[in-house]
Formats: C-alpha cells, structure tokens, sequence
C-alpha cells in the first residue's frame, strides 16, 4: 500500500517526459492517474496503459472556457 492509495492524480502533459516520469511516481505510491493531454494521444495512451488503474483524457486545460 502507497500514501496514495484511494486517490486520483490528473497529470497535465503525462504523456510525455517529466509528465510521463511523474505519472509513473504517482501510480508508484498507490494512486490512480489520470494523463491528460492537449494533441499527443498516442503517447498518453501509451503511458495510462503502462500504469496499473490509469486512463488518458483529452482536454485543454490551458483554455479558461
């Protein structure tokens, strides 16, 4: 059991470098993540399918709409 167990983590960018690195600490303490990506769908799906309880969303969190 993780500190994170029973927790969600959304990770912007988690596709891809840091993000990907992140998301993997994250799920490493026991957390569901989330990889959220603008365009990259390929790679954040490839990240959330290495990870145990993950999933990938498209969204753009950058836009204030």
């Amino acid at each position: 059991m993780g500190d994170l167990d029973g927790k969600t983590a959304l990770v912007t960018g988690g596709g891809k470098g840091i993000g990907r690195a992140i998301s993997h600490a994250l799920a490493g303490m026991g957390a569901r993540v989330v990889v959220n990506y603008r365009s990259d769908k390929t790679s954040a799906e490839e990240t959330a399918s290495s990870l145990p309880h993950a999933s990938a969303y498209q969204a753009d969190v950058g836009d204030p709409a």
